[in-house]
Order: structure tokens, then C-alpha cells, then sequence
């Protein structure tokens, strides 16, 4: 069973938060509320998420300081931030919102079907780079418990595994790939181009740790890929 990604909505307006609700739903994926800057940074302290669709405007610590706030930890620093402003703003505004580590900047009104689609490339690219997490840690357990077996048992079990391995990693690169062609335009937001790339560098380098415990190429257990 497929984990869903969980997609953090933050606004101290309950109608704004019902109406992100209504155009999100449709993704299927766990749609989190935080009515207020501190209340986000209190979930992203427990859950993983993969996007957040941040007001800028809001009571006490507003967007801007929300987001620098979200920025400075380590476990959320590479987290995703769409901001949702419904002020008049100008190229010095929309400035400081890129500055705070935003990948993008909407104003309200916004159109539904555009919030969707650039929501669900980073839900894609979160579930991807959690399948590669897995995969990478499948190989790392059987390098690690292979270590005390006779060469006889240790030349038989892992033919499969890796050839599970393999068939497994195969569906993931071929679904990278895919996801890579549909950002292939001029209208894709360069965070998410960048973070495709980033996945398909550790793709390539996790098909070359496989590669390298295929019978004949030489002993020893290859380097993993950074999970970075």
C-alpha cells in the first residue's frame, strides 16, 4: 500500500483553508492544517511533508518569518514553500518571498487548476525520492547483514534480492524519467526541474551500487548514494 504525501496548509483564515481543501482534495494525498506560523513549525517538528502552501499575510509571525524559520532546520530546510499572498505586491515584494526560500509566488486570487498542477510535481517528485530512500535502504541491510555468511550462502541469496532490486529500481528510474519530460518546458518552475535532476542523479547512482554486486564485477560493497 502506497504511503500518501502529506501536504502542509497554512492560513489563520478557516475559509482559506477550506478553499485550499477543495482544490487540493482531488489529489488524493493528507492534507495538514496549521492556522498560524507557530502551529506549522509545530507540525513540521513531527511530520514529513512534501510541500507547504504558506500565506505570507498572517498575525504575529507572518509568512516571510515562518518560512526563514523553516528554512534554518536542517530536517525541513529543503521542504518545498509555495507562497499565497493576496497583497498588491510589487517586484520587491515578490523578491523577498523568492529570498525566504520560496519556490513560488501566487497571488489570491489564483487559478485552481494552476495551483494543482504545480502542487501535485512536488507531491510526484516527494514520492520518488521516498521510493529511492527505500530501495537504498533494502541494499544497505542486506550489505550489512551479508557480512557474516559462508561464500556458498552468500553467492545464493542475494541473486534474488538484487534481481528484485533491480526490477524495482527499474520502475522508479522509468517514472523519474517520465516525470523529467513533463517539466521538460519553459513553463516548469526551475525548483522543480532542479530537484528532478537531483533525483536522477541519485537514481544513477544507486543502479551503479546494483551494478557493481552483479556476479563477476569484483568484490567488496560499493559506496551507497547520499540520501542528501
Amino acid at each position: 500500500m502506497v504511503q500518501k504525501a502529506k501536504i502542509l496548509l497554512v492560513d489563520d483564515r478557516p475559509e482559506n483553508l477550506l478553499a485550499l481543501e477543495a482544490i487540493l482534495s482531488a489529489l488524493d494525498q493528507t492534507l495538514v492544517r496549521a492556522s498560524s506560523g507557530e502551529e506549522a513549525l509545530k507540525a513540521l517538528l513531527t511530520d514529513d511533508f512534501a510541500v507547504i502552501l504558506l500565506d505570507v499575510q498572517m498575525p504575529g509571525m507572518d509568512g516571510f518569518e515562518t518560512a526563514a524559520h523553516i528554512k534554518r532546520r536542517e530536517r525541513t530546510r529543503d521542504i518545498p514553500i509555495i507562497f499565497l499572498t493576496a497583497i498588491n505586491h510589487g517586484p520587491h515584494h515578490t523578491f523577498r518571498g523568492y529570498a525566504a526560500g520560496a519556490v513560488d509566488y501566487i497571488s489570491k486570487p489564483f487559478d485552481p487548476w494552476v495551483l494543482r498542477a504545480k502542487v501535485s510535481v512536488f507531491v510526484e517528485l516527494y514520492m520518488k525520492n521516498c521510493q529511492l530512500r527505500e530501495q537504498a535502504a533494502l541494499l544497505r541491510l542486506q550489505l550489512e547483514g551479508g557480512g557474516g555468511k559462508t561464500a556458498v550462502g552468500a553467492a545464493k541469496e542475494p541473486a534474488g534480492l538484487l534481481a528484485e532490486l533491480s526490477a524495482r529500481l527499474a520502475a522508479v528510474e522509468e517514472q523519474a524519467e517520465a516525470l523529467s519530460k513533463q517539466l521538460d518546458d519553459e513553463s516548469a518552475d526551475a525548483a522543480a526541474v532542479a530537484t528532478a535532476a537531483h533525483l536522477e542523479r541519485k537514481l544513477t547512482g544507486l543502479r551503479r551500487a546494483l551494478d557493481a554486486l552483479e556476479p563477476g564485477t569484483g568484490s567488496g560493497a560499493p559506496a551507497l548514494p547520499s540520501q542528501n
